[in-house]
């Protein structure tokens, strides 16, 4: 993984966990689906259970919810 210092702007690098969230690594901008705008300057880790109450971002419902992905 790259030092924040050594990253350029709006590169990433992403990881999905195996029964977890993906985590995207760097800086860059996600925009969300009301087109507001999350600036991320290190690690970010995404749902992809569909159960967190803080979406985009994983909250660890994941755990309760059983993901096997």
């Amino acid at each position: 993984m790259n030092k924040p210092e050594d990253r350029s702007p709006d590169s990433a690098e992403f990881l999905i966990h195996e029964n977890g969230p993906i985590r995207l690594s760097g800086k860059f901008t996600l925009t969300r689906a009301d087109g507001q705008p999350i600036e991320i300057d290190g690690d970010a880790y995404l749902c992809r259970c569909g159960g967190s109450a803080n979406k985009p971002f994983c909250d660890g419902s994941h755990r309760s919810v059983g993901i096997k992905k």
